[in-house]
């Protein structure tokens, strides 16, 4: 029987990690009542009782160049965070996602003799792949939810176990299509786009623009509806402003219904696409960050694709519609695609289909919930 901890560094960076690490941290607690958690958290974290040293919300920053301005302060929360380390000394620490800062809290970590599990493998494979030497240095355990992903790092040198995604089990709407309808007062009969610009305020200000005139472009040639469900770290007042006037409406959170029984989905890429797939969605992906953080980028990045579901497929299932393409022009016209051709439709949804497949695939075998798998690899640390 596994020696319980006294207590957990947990940290996530971002929406989606917070959410993972915060459903870790319950089946945790569960095991080891006693323990105490504390680190950099997230809403989703500090629901689940996790004592915020930092809060994930200031760290949240994407693109090379926008980082910048806001490294004084990312490295204050950062020193912050390592002083807590040192001064509690947790029996293990568990970091999810958010490479660029995680690489160097786990250095630290490392120094301090804190065993790390990485929760959710950092996407070298796609760029910067040097990294793979620090995580071979750094990490005591990876834990990654992609199933190519265990063959790259295991090739490497990376002792690496996949879990399966935690959102397999999890991706569900909460109400029937007729409830989700009469809850937001959506006309029936009338196509639903859902709108979903991304989980971080600055990402989704870049992007909004033109999704605002996808809508306009839309709605000339018929009546629509479109929801932007808010994500926690926004909330639906933030979009007050930059949507004032415009046929989106924001409302707050049920993104995974608003996919669900919407006809088209809008998404940034990222984790929502993924959800999407979960969910049969059909989906239009995009993203845009500044012009030299994509010039830089281009140079570093070594993939196929942009989005998560086309990486996973192996080939091209949704439209990607990155950086100069991503315009309210080519939005409607990829977004009227699939709400008139009823067959690309099914082509799409069919898909997406054995994408969800294969995100289930070690699940499937009877090894159990992701986020139990990952609880089982934290007890095989201690």
């Amino acid at each position: 029987m596994p020696r319980a901890p006294r207590s957990i560094l947990v940290s996530a960076g971002e929406a989606s990690g917070d959410y993972y690490a915060a459903e870790l941290v319950r089946e945790l607690r569960r095991r080891w009542p006693q323990c105490v958690f504390f680190g950099c958290a997230g809403p989703q974290l500090r629901e689940a009782g996790v004592d915020a040293v930092i809060r994930s919300e200031d760290l949240s920053v994407v693109g090379i160049v926008e980082v910048l301005g806001h490294l004084p302060r990312i490295w204050r929360r950062f020193r912050t965070l390592i002083r807590a380390a040192a001064q509690r000394k947790p029996d293990i620490a568990i970091l999810t996602d958010s490479p660029d800062f995680h690489f160097r809290v786990a250095r630290k970590l490392k120094r301090l003799g804190i065993p790390v599990t990485y929760f959710v493998a950092p996407q070298v494979w796609a760029w910067r792949k040097g990294r793979v030497k620090t995580m071979r240095r750094d990490i005591d355990q990876l834990l990654c939810i992609f199933p190519f992903e265990e063959a790259f790092f295991r090739e490497r040198g990376v002792p690496v176990t996949y879990i399966g995604h935690p959102l397999a089990t999890r991706v569900r709407p909460t109400l029937s299509r007729a409830d989700f309808f009469r809850k937001h007062n959506l006309p029936d009969g009338r196509p639903l786009v859902a709108v979903l610009p991304g989980s971080r305020r600055s990402e989704a200000l870049r992007h909004l623009p033109e999704l605002v005139r996808a809508a306009e472009i839309l709605s000339r040639d018929r009546p629509l509806s479109f929801i932007l469900p808010a994500s926690p770290t926004c909330g639906a007042a933030f979009f007050a402003d930059p949507l004032a006037g415009s046929l989106i409406r924001a409302i707050e959170g049920d993104a995974w219904d608003a996919m669900a029984h919407g006809d088209v989905a809008l998404a940034a890429s990222g984790t929502v696409t993924v959800e999407a797939a979960l969910l049969g969605a059909p989906l239009v992906t995009f993203y845009r960050v500044t012009g030299v953080s994509w010039a830089i980028g281009k140079l570093l990045v070594d993939v196929p694709f942009y989005s998560m579901v086309n990486l996973i497929a192996g080939k091209k299932v949704v439209p990607e519609l990155m950086q100069d393409q991503m315009t309210g022009e080519a939005i409607a016209a990829e977004t009227t695609r699939l709400l008139d051709n009823e067959a690309e439709r099914a082509k799409m949804k069919e898909e997406l289909a054995r994408v969800a497949l294969l995100l289930s695939k070690p699940l499937l075998s009877g090894t159990g919930d992701a986020i139990i798998r990952a609880a089982d690899a934290v007890e095989g640390v201690n």
